[in-house]
């Protein structure tokens, strides 16, 4: 699967001169990074993400499940899928037009009122509890779900996959920090039951789960064009 996003349009920025700076940053940081072990479907992933960052050490910490990307767009593809964060952040910096393209819609749970008096009364984390609620509402089957600060929000969703039976389309593990960040996502890369994108180490961030999601977006569209 080899697509050209060259003739997107839903996908780009919105003038002209927005997108000239994208791809003149796009074909630097390709003549930059120099020879990888990527894929032509990977490919665009990681260099959006070095692009949020201009942090080239995302070549080579970056890992793949090996349905990853085939999955995440057959589930953009598919329309109406929920994207379920672990952090507001990304729901806000996703772009508005290009998720109504396909049909997609936002969730968070970690601010609620009744996830906070849960993990309150557990003595667990929001973020667990933002998990589970997305589970009792029936939002992660199917899902993208995006993970990119809480480290015991990507342990959690790893819980339910094992133990409960529960199957995101695809999970993009990236939470970034210093208490159980690299352990979860390590916990992540040994779950085959469901495909994943995940950073080694301590790297991640909300960014860089909303830069992967519109990488994803941008190849959807591609596929879209390439389909019509």
């Amino acid at each position: 699967m080899t697509i050209s996003t060259a003739s997107n349009t839903v996908t780009e920025q919105l003038t002209e001169a927005g997108r000239a700076i994208e791809h003149d940053s796009f074909a630097i940081i390709d003549a930059e990074a120099g020879p990888h072990g990527y894929t032509a479907e990977q490919w665009p992933l990681v260099r959006r993400m070095i692009h949020a960052n201009a942090d080239f050490e995302f070549n080579g910490l970056t890992a793949f499940h090996p349905d990853a990307m085939q999955a995440g767009m057959n589930a953009v593809l598919k329309g109406g899928t929920p994207i379920v964060a672990d952090v507001e952040m990304i729901c806000v910096g996703l772009s508005q037009p290009r998720l109504r393209h396909f049909g997609l819609s936002t969730h968070h749970y970690i601010s609620d009122a009744d996830v906070i008096e849960a993990a309150k009364a557990a003595n667990s984390t929001r973020a667990v509890q933002a998990m589970r609620k997305a589970q009792r509402l029936g939002k992660l089957d199917g899902a993208l779900v995006g993970i990119g600060n809480a480290p015991t929000a990507l342990i959690e969703l790893v819980r339910l996959i094992r133990e409960e039976g529960v199957r995101p389309a695809l999970v993009i593990g990236m939470p970034v920090g210093f208490v159980s960040a690299a352990e979860s996502k390590d916990l992540l890369m040994t779950v085959n039951e469901v495909p994943w994108v995940a950073i080694q180490g301590r790297k991640g961030g909300s960014t860089l789960v909303v830069a992967a999601i519109h990488a994803m977006l941008s190849l959807a569209e591609a596929e879209q064009k390439k389909a019509a």
